[in-house]
């Protein structure tokens, strides 16, 4: 998630919020645990969940050109015992052209 630029007052940054220990779990929560159940191929409850969203968020140096955005999101979760992160990237959304960037070394993802 780097070289994201909002300095120019492009692009917003917003999270939401679920804690599910003892309540009703909405359809995003119950969604969520879903796909962790079916990627890590184990039983999943979700006790707390984060929602965090960068939407139409510019590349840094915005001033190249603030029409190439990308939208993004990291969810995580955790039963209180075990912890997961899930990052969607929007199909087709990475407008950012990297080789443009400063620096040469992209990578989406994490080590």
């Amino acid at each position: 998630w780097d070289n994201a630029d909002f300095s120019r007052g492009v692009g917003t940054t917003f999270y939401q919020e679920f804690s599910t220990l003892n309540t009703a779990k909405p359809p995003f929560v119950r969604d969520v645990e879903a796909k962790v159940r079916r990627y890590m191929r184990s039983s999943y409850s979700a006790a707390w969940t984060l929602k965090i969203t960068w939407e139409k968020a510019p590349v840094y140096a915005s001033r190249s050109d603030t029409r190439k955005t990308i939208t993004y999101q990291a969810i995580l979760t955790t039963d209180g015992f075990r912890s997961y992160i899930l990052m969607l990237y929007q199909d087709g959304g990475m407008q950012w052209d990297y080789t443009r960037l400063a620096a040469t070394n992209v990578l989406i993802g994490y080590t």
